[in-house]
């Protein structure tokens, strides 16, 4: 497998055609072993590819389902790509701050200890909060599932108590640590913000602020909604579960949801119907916040930046115990890719490199 960051030389037809995009699904099809099924959302200039291959439900026998655009794939950390939208959403409202403390909307005696400054929600939202990657005992807990469902059991009153006896790894802002914990934690803490501790909470706010104005009417964090049976080395996992950091890693997509999310991305002005604050937000979002000392890479509200020659490549990616997701978009070249297979991410990350040269390899091509 080339290594993330050099091109594709894998064919030479331009990323637009139909043809294209079909050896790209093949090709993300050979690096998901495992998977009974792929799907591959392209965008280039005017123009739309969605594309499918296999069964979305393998378990039975004598029926097979087939995979189509629609149908839901659990999307893992591509969630806090979201949470980051809804983030920004709230600030174009006013009703938050990116420089807000989150001792804020936490009671008191809620709050890691800080050994000093300020943990901001900016710092959830770029990684740079010091917490550390989950909370303090997650571990422990969630062992004896690991390989099927480890966030399950562990609840939001979980989450509370380990935010309280949590010690930065480092002082906010400091270093780029990434965090399952923090982006969790920032989805808390928005829900708190715009409902109140006894409100609805995370899942309710995001498809009222994000999901359903952008008409994206098969993504949500429901567990309860038809999708795509998920495998790891073969075996069908259970639906995952992520009750205390829903912001992190809870959300279902699919291939044609995914790519109106990149569309608006990539030309905030064109979504129909869109509420002012929520095409702020969508121009906000992609704001690169942090630059990573010697790399010229940099971070976004949760997207990764990558510069190429005349272009940046935005890529996010996520997996769970059954799937695997990337998505990514260039503004200067007005394209963009999603990628979703239904099965667990492998050591090296074949499937997440390979979404992530055909991105390149689009983008390189694109007039």
């Amino acid at each position: 497998m080339t290594p993330l960051g050099f091109p594709s030389t894998a064919h030479g037809r331009a990323p637009a055609d139909p043809v294209w995009a079909a050896d790209a699904l093949a090709a993300l099809r050979g690096a998901a072993p495992g998977a009974s099924a792929v799907a591959l959302a392209v965008r280039r200039g005017s123009e739309r590819v969605l594309l499918t291959t296999g069964a979305a439900d393998a378990a039975t026998r004598h029926r097979r389902t087939p995979a189509d655009p629609d149908t839901r794939f659990e999307i893992g950390s591509l969630t806090k790509t979201l949470t980051a939208l809804l983030l920004a959403e709230m600030v174009a409202r006013g009703e938050v701050a990116y420089d807000d403390p989150i001792t804020r909307f936490l009671p008191r005696g809620a709050a890691p200890h800080l050994p000093g400054g300020t943990l901001t929600l900016l710092h959830l939202a770029t990684h740079t909060s010091g917490l550390p990657r989950l909370p303090p005992g997650f571990l422990r807990r969630g062992a004896p599932a690991w390989f099927s469902n480890p966030y399950a059991d562990y609840s939001p009153a979980d989450l509370r108590h380990a935010l309280a006896r949590t010690r930065l790894r480092t002082a906010p802002g400091t270093r780029v640590h990434y965090s399952n914990f923090g982006v969790g934690l920032l989805g808390e803490l928005l829900a708190h913000a715009a409902c109140g501790r006894s409100g609805p909470g995370f899942a309710p706010l995001l498809a009222d602020r994000v999901l359903d104005p952008l008409g994206l009417t098969r993504t949500s964090c429901a567990t309860d909604r038809p999708q795509a049976t998920g495998y790891w080395h073969g075996r069908p996992r259970p639906a995952w579960q992520i009750p205390a950091l829903p912001a992190a890693g809870a959300g279902r997509s699919t291939a044609r949801d995914l790519l109106t999310v990149l569309d608006a991305l990539l030309d905030p002005s064109v979504p129909d119907a869109v509420p002012d604050a929520l095409r702020t937000a969508l121009a906000d979002v992609a704001t690169p916040r942090i630059a990573l000392p010697r790399t010229g890479r940099r971070i976004a509200l949760i997207w990764n930046v990558r510069p190429r020659p005349g272009h940046d490549l935005y890529h996010h990616s996520g997996g769970t115990r059954g799937f695997t997701a990337f998505a990514g978009f260039s503004p200067q070249r007005g394209v963009a890719l999603a990628a979703l297979a239904n099965t667990s991410p492998t050591l090296t990350g074949a499937f997440i490199q390979r979404a992530y040269l055909e991105l390149w390899s689009l983008a390189r091509t694109a007039d």
